[in-house]
């Protein structure tokens, strides 16, 4: 059985005090009987990592470089750095990023092998905008995204790997989709990795992101293919994003 997972990602959002005052809320908070992660702005990383250590919490990035190895790539951070640092997990193709940074498909896909080569566990944000979900065209987005990511990985590297279905209309919008919605498109990413292997479908843990709030986290999280959360704004609140991680464990 996949155990629930619940990951915050703090955007572009923190300090050394808030590290510490999210960190202590949220191991403060346990047990809950899920898995929970926090993804710190980078240069809090280490911080975080010290302040939940024993706790259980995970510590992730919220990006890595499509570079594996070290060189003249000035700004850039790669994942063994990351690794470096005691984190354990990473983002990859979060919409922002393609949005704002022009991160492509083939991008990710690089990204998505760079984390898995040093030892962290990647998670693929997958999503359709607002103008490719009304055009109906949600379904062929997923298709294409997840196919750019196999290019460059096997099947099996999805053992130890998540995907966060994040609706890009959803995404700090405080709109939602049904838990209907997400069922439908979370069961279509299992079908596709199923085409692949059907074994490794059925462990790959699937998150949905997208306006998650305690509000709507139980209803959402009950879904038979919806394995937790990937909670942006919500997870700077630590009473709110408490209540989430409690409601993914019930």
């Amino acid at each position: 059985m996949r155990r629930k997972l619940v990951a915050g990602n703090w955007k572009m959002h923190g300090s050394l005090a808030l590290t510490s005052e999210l960190c202590e809320a949220v191991t403060a908070g346990k047990p809950y009987d899920v898995d929970v992660v926090v993804f710190p702005p980078t240069l809090y990383l280490r911080q975080a990592v010290l302040e939940v250590a024993g706790s259980g919490v995970g510590v992730g990035a919220q990006d890595v470089s499509v570079h594996a190895q070290d060189g003249a790539y000035t700004g850039e951070i790669s994942a063994r750095m990351i690794a470096d640092c005691g984190a354990g997990w990473a983002i990859v193709g979060h919409s922002e990023r393609r949005a704002d940074f022009r991160e492509s498909d083939h991008d990710v896909g690089r990204k998505f092998a760079a984390a898995r080569k040093a030892g962290l566990t990647p998670v693929l944000c997958v999503g359709e905008t607002h103008a490719e979900y009304t055009g109906g065209h949600t379904l062929e987005v997923i298709e294409r995204q997840l196919a750019a990511v196999l290019e460059h990985n096997p099947i099996e590297a999805f053992v130890s790997a998540v995907i966060a279905y994040e609706p890009v209309w959803a995404i700090g919008s405080g709109l939602s989709a049904t838990p209907e919605q997400a069922q439908h498109v979370h069961a279509f990413i299992r079908s596709q990795l199923g085409k692949k292997d059907a074994n490794i479908s059925l462990l790959t843990r699937l998150l949905y992101g997208g306006s998650v709030k305690a509000a709507n986290a139980a209803e959402l999280f009950a879904q038979p293919d919806v394995d937790g959360g990937l909670v942006g704004g919500a997870s700077l609140n630590t009473e709110e994003f408490v209540k989430i991680c409690r409601a993914a464990g019930t």
